[in-house]
């Protein structure tokens, strides 16, 4: 009879990751690209994520797989554990795979972790299993912003002085916000961001993960060791600024701030299992932890 394995390292077989993948790019279109991309950028999926796979023969057909985020929560250092990856090959679907490597999961993270968190576009898959949805806000600032000095340059992910900094800057990092922010995370930042726009401001030593678009900045994540304030980052794009979409807890950032219910990307679900003191809170989960 084929049983589902417990992984704790890629490491244990060479094939394990190519196997991984073949079942995750028929859920996750696009997923192994991305893998690539994070490689190259020195922080390999592999070296982050703890699998659940069951197999059948050489075949994955279900996967779990388990993170480690480190987290700065209402003001104390956690490690809280993410869930991600969660698929089942459609060949294979209700015969009751996804609910046993499930299952095993959570008795695995129950012994490590007292908070468990995900997103998803389909809650109702994780509800059974005690997670909850947890509703996110945006905070918007208006601003009068007449445009500064050109104080930011485009990081080059493909240029290995530039990952070298990004590397030193993820590792030694303030947390963005002390309510709720990520310390020396890299796997996750760099499968969020590695695709987007990372500008760098030397006089700051800070990367600002933002879009920014017309006269509107998306802000997704600072990263430094200081957090400075949004004026100060405003100071040091060129272009007038009218608005700011922030899109984790800004308490940090000095500014005046609306905050206003938000469902990332329109689908993307914050479910969460365990203890979590924000339940009452307006906040959101940064991209860096969004797995």
């Amino acid at each position: 009879m084929n049983q589902y394995r417990f992984r704790q390292s890629f490491a244990v077989d060479p094939r394990l990751s190519d196997r991984l993948f073949k079942l995750l790019e028929i859920a996750f279109p696009g997923v192994k690209d991305a893998a690539v991309r994070i490689r190259k950028l020195g922080a390999p999926w592999e070296d982050a994520s703890t699998p659940f796979i069951r197999f059948h023969d050489e075949l994955a057909i279900t996967h779990v797989g388990v993170l480690e985020i480190p987290m700065r929560l209402m003001g104390k250092d956690v490690v809280v554990g993410g869930i991600h990856g969660v698929c089942t090959h459609p060949q294979f679907r209700r015969r009751g795979y996804y609910r046993e490597v499930m299952e095993e999961v959570l008795n695995y993270c129950d012994r490590r972790y007292q908070t468990l968190v995900l997103t998803t576009s389909q809650p109702e898959l994780y509800k059974p299993f005690g997670f909850r949805w947890i509703e996110e806000h945006i905070f918007i600032s208006k601003c009068d912003s007449k445009g500064g000095i050109d104080g930011f340059r485009l990081l080059n992910t493909s240029d290995h002085d530039d990952i070298k900094l990004l590397h030193r800057l993820l590792e030694a990092r303030q947390p963005v916000s002390n309510i709720l922010g990520i310390v020396n995370e890299k796997a996750i930042f760099c499968y969020q961001e590695g695709n987007n726009p990372l500008y760098y401001a030397q006089d700051l030593d800070l990367i600002a993960a933002m879009k920014i678009e017309g006269n509107k900045i998306k802000l997704f994540d600072v990263v430094g060791t200081q957090i400075c304030t949004l004026e100060a980052i405003l100071k040091r794009v060129p272009q007038p600024i009218n608005e700011v979409e922030i899109y984790f807890c800004p308490e940090r950032l000095d500014a005046d701030v609306q905050a206003l219910p938000h469902l990332l990307d329109g689908d993307s679900f914050l479910m969460v299992r365990g203890a979590f003191p924000l339940e009452t809170e307006k906040f959101m989960l940064p991209h860096a932890a969004r797995c």
